[in-house]
């Protein structure tokens, strides 16, 4: 049976993902930086693999892994990621250039390592995980925010190009859903709070942002078992948004002026007067 290869399935969207296809009959060959965080999945009938998007060895590693194994690859869903949250001009490289490689980088060395296999067997399907964030950005969370813009624009580019193999492109843009991207961002701010200069009487609207994912959030099953409908379907959709805030979001992007735009962020993140 073919497999589905889905990228960070140690919690979130990735495990509840893996989950819910194994449920409606499918191989899913799951992967994450820790192994042992897979062991749930690998006892539901997963495959489970070590993978850290960002590592060129463990990458190759899993692909003669996958290849050892006799793993027929029919879609990939790049789901990997993470949002390091705080002011732009407070960030360091280091912090800037992981959020890329993490969200952009890793997903296209990903894509261009498997992808292959589904061009030499006449076609398949990539699955990008997206984001609302990468249509209406916002305070705090600009480099997030660029990555998964960044995202959208590459499956565009990929859609057009894998075409002639038969390959379908989708983008999932995930709203609030419920998962451990706050805590994990949250933790990332708590950790450079002292680093903070200028932006250090805002610290707390800093916190908020890191946590807003998880207002009102969808519960993560939900989400996974309207994803895997979306993915599983026989005529794809380029992008489907999914999840609280979903549509709203990018219906303020659209049709509220930028002036106006602007304001509502920067009251909401208390950058609406001096400090």
């Amino acid at each position: 049976m073919a497999s589905i290869v889905i990228t960070g399935c140690s919690s979130g969207i990735g495990q509840a993902l893996a989950f819910e296809l194994l449920q409606r009959g499918r191989q899913v060959v799951a992967t994450a930086r820790n192994v042992a965080a897979l062991d749930a999945l690998k006892t539901a009938g997963a495959r489970c693999y070590a993978l850290d998007v960002t590592s060129a060895d463990s990458l190759a590693a899993l692909k003669q892994s996958l290849a050892e194994d006799g793993v027929v690859i029919e879609m990939l869903v790049n789901n990997a990621g993470y949002g390091a949250m705080g002011p732009l001009l407070e960030m360091t490289d280091e912090q800037l250039k992981h959020q890329f490689d993490a969200n952009v980088f890793a997903l296209l060395a990903v894509t261009r390592a498997l992808v292959p296999q589904m061009i030499t067997q006449g076609g398949g399907r990539v699955v990008n995980v997206g984001s609302v964030s990468g249509i209406l950005t916002t305070p705090f969370s600009g480099a997030y925010c660029a990555t998964k813009a960044a995202v959208h624009s590459l499956s565009d580019a990929l859609r057009i190009e894998l075409k002639p193999f038969a390959i379908d492109v989708l983008v999932i843009q995930p709203g609030a859903i419920q998962s451990s991207f706050g805590a994990t961002a949250s933790a990332g701010v708590a950790q450079r709070q002292d680093q903070l200069g200028i932006y250090a009487p805002v610290a707390d609207a800093i916190a908020a942002r890191a946590n807003a994912s998880q207002q009102d959030a969808t519960p993560t099953e939900d989400f996974a078992r309207q994803m895997a409908d979306v993915i599983l379907a026989k005529k794809p959709i380029a992008f489907t948004r999914i999840g609280h805030g979903s549509t709203l979001l990018p219906l303020i992007q659209r049709l509220l002026p930028v002036a106006i735009r602007d304001h509502i962020l920067a009251k909401r993140f208390a950058l609406d007067k001096p400090f």
